[in-house]
């Protein structure tokens, strides 16, 4: 796990060190254990790497930055940016890749031969034996890399299928840079602050960030996940491709014990590649059924060998409080385990840290929850955690995925069916009417969706928001959800998968674990374990009487206890948010009336003000809309956006 950069020059321009200093310095987090520079002239010679930044600036218009967190050889071996005997290949890499021992045999049977047992020498050899595009199907690992091949004059950036790690890039003195960080970009002299409206729209109105290669700031962008892009270092055009993409078209012939059968064998395979690594080894445990099964599977295949240690984060209050499911696990597998627990001051205490960590606003408090348990990962020197992140998108874990299979059935005249998922949705959602409404959107044809939102009361553009600067920049006030085509649910999965849901919690796991020099890996993310599952029936993903995640659930029967397989509930990473906002409801308040707030022009100000009256007096609940404005002021003030 690592952090990247790099410059690429006009050839009138050439590398600054200091510039690339800058660009280290400010991703050192990421890579507390080595650095080095890497610098060409975009000519006959052998492209220069070193530590010392000015031995490779010199009339060379091509840099790449590299800070290392050592987790697989911790030797010389895997220092970076590395390059091929005969200085043709260059690379700078973050991630893993977890079936670089596979890999490397393939190249050895090919004549390839290898000095270090590093995972970056092999995708190194990879790229140069296979290419690019037929060496990232290849791979199972998370992954962003800049990739220079010297003859071609051509750089290649390419990040994993998921976007588990990532990659952003801006155009910067006629030229291009790449960084890790949207932070280490914005230290870049000459780079603008201006906000992307579209993006702000859909971050105060439905939380939605990190969509496609869209970023609050209107001059950064992100590469999207599964996508590879090349820069010509002739011309400095960019062409960029995608190389891979989940199917929800066809549907598997195979009976539901055969499919948990294939998927407990896929689990378990992608369990035993996350868990290679030179360091120790944890998990982080919420009780819940995925992060337990992860713990589980972790127990099953290491055995002793493993010194198992669980990080949990404990909520007050009995509602979203998961202590005694995370107790069953850990004392299942005899974990040594560790909590914690934090509340509304702690919050406002980190909240300005962890904005500058993130460089953009994010949805709900639960993000502290994970920023506190990889800190406990951190106190205890456990530098890898594997997680359940993804599962929830891939198993349609959430509570919404009920509508969406209700309403496939309706689409299918199979009224009973969907009578009887909505008679039992009681038991996993609360209530049949959010399950009903939801499937209803999911149906009704777009000149009723407005109809729809009014009767139940709302609005694309709330009073406290000023429509007028939207619209004046063209933004599209668009509705969360829309009709759909075909298979329902499965189409969600997707666009949960893709777009509405896990980028942005990828963004956040990553952020908050590398502040912490973390590395957090996340097992269910594999194109092997998507492409099966979403070619299943959806009754195998929802059951008839509402079961979620129901053919995984049977395929971790055996493995994870029974107590956790039968919950209906779902908690996840919960926190108490209300409650903690309340606990600082003097900074809350103060942060909503600052000149900051009150200069904001997307902000009705007259209708601002009564939502600020309503909140004061308790009236309105100290969540949802009213963290994103916390959220979003903070965000402005600590990165000087400009809203013109």
């Amino acid at each position: 796990m690592c952090g990247i950069a790099g410059l690429i020059l006009p050839s009138d321009r050439f590398l600054d060190p200091a510039l690339m200093r800058l660009l280290s310095d400010r991703q050192s987090h990421r890579g507390l254990d080595d650095f080095g520079f890497l610098g060409w002239q975009s000519g006959g010679e052998r492209p220069k790497i070193s530590r010392d930044v000015t031995a490779v600036c010199d009339q060379a218009r091509v840099g790449f930055v590299h800070r290392r967190l050592t987790i697989i050889d911790e030797t010389e071996g895997g220092w970076q940016p590395m390059q091929s005997e005969d200085g043709r290949f260059n690379i700078t890499f973050n991630g893993e890749i977890y079936n670089y021992l596979e890999l490397k045999e393939e190249l050895k049977q090919q004549g390839h031969s290898f000095k270090s047992t590093s995972d970056t020498e092999v995708l190194l050899k990879a790229l140069s034996h296979w290419g690019v595009e037929k060496t990232l199907p290849r791979l199972t690992g998370m992954f962003a890399f800049a990739f220079l091949d010297t003859l071609s004059q051509s750089v290649t950036l390419a990040r994993d299928p998921f976007g588990i790690k990532p990659l952003s890039y801006t155009f910067f003195q006629g030229g291009f840079a790449f960084a890790s960080e949207l932070g280490a970009l914005l230290a870049l002299p000459g780079v603008k602050r201006n906000v992307e409206p579209q993006a702000l729209y859909d971050y105060l109105r439905f939380g939605f960030t990190d969509q496609g290669a869209t970023t609050l700031f209107s001059s950064l962008k992100h590469l999207e996940p599964a996508h590879f892009a090349v820069i010509n270092l002739n011309d400095l055009s960019i062409t960029s491709q995608r190389y891979w993409a989940p199917s929800v078209a066809t549907t598997m012939d195979i009976s539901f014990e055969e499919a948990a059968r294939h998927l407990r064998g896929l689990f378990e395979e992608s369990i035993a590649l996350h868990l290679r690594a030179d360091v120790p080894v944890g998990a982080a445990l919420s009780g819940g059924v995925d992060s337990s099964a992860v713990v589980m599977a972790m127990r099953a295949l290491k055995g002793d060998a493993l010194n198992l240690h669980t990080f949990s984060f404990i909520a007050p209050g009995e509602a979203i409080n998961e202590e005694s499911w995370a107790d069953i696990v850990g004392q299942s597998v005899q974990a040594n385990m560790h909590k914690v627990q934090s509340n509304g001051q702690e919050l406002v205490r980190d909240l300005d840290n962890i904005i500058k960590i993130q460089g953009e606003p994010f949805g709900t408090t639960s993000i502290y929850a994970q920023y506190r348990v990889f800190g406990l990962a951190r106190e205890h020197n456990v530098p890898v955690t594997l997680d359940g992140q993804g599962a929830d998108e891939i198993l349609a874990g959430y509570v919404p995925f009920l509508a969406a299979r209700m309403a496939t059935m309706i689409k299918r005249g199979e009224f009973l069916r969907a009578n009887n998922l909505l008679n039992n949705a009681l038991a996993t959602s609360g209530s049949k009417a959010p399950v009903m409404m939801r499937a209803m959107r999911f149906l009704l044809p777009q000149a009723l969706q407005g109809l729809g939102r009014r009767l139940v009361g709302e609005k694309l553009v709330p009073d406290w928001m000023n429509g007028d600067w939207f619209e004046e920049r063209g933004v599209s006030m668009r509705a969360k959800q829309q009709p759909v085509g075909g298979d329902v649910l499965r189409h969600e999965l997707k666009e949960s998968l893709c777009s509405r849901v896990l980028p942005s919690l990828l963004r956040y796991e990553d952020r908050s674990s590398m502040a912490h020099s973390i590395e957090s890996r996340v097992p269910f993310l594999t194109t092997k374990i998507v492409d099966f599952v979403y070619s299943l029936p959806e009754e195998y993903l929802i059951s008839d009487n509402g079961e979620t995640k129901a053919v995984f659930r049977k395929a971790m029967r055996g493995l994870v206890p029974d107590a956790i397989l039968d919950r209906r509930d779902k908690i996840g990473f919960a926190t108490p948010e209300e409650t903690w906002m309340g606990q600082a409801k003097d900074w809350l308040e103060t942060t909503l009336q600052s000149k900051r707030a009150q200069d904001l022009p997307f902000f009705a100000t007259d209708a601002f003000q009564s939502e600020l009256d309503v909140v004061k007096k308790g009236r309105k609940a100290l969540q949802g809309d009213v963290w994103r404005w916390v959220n979003l002021i903070r965000w402005a003030d600590r990165f000087d956006v400009d809203f013109m």
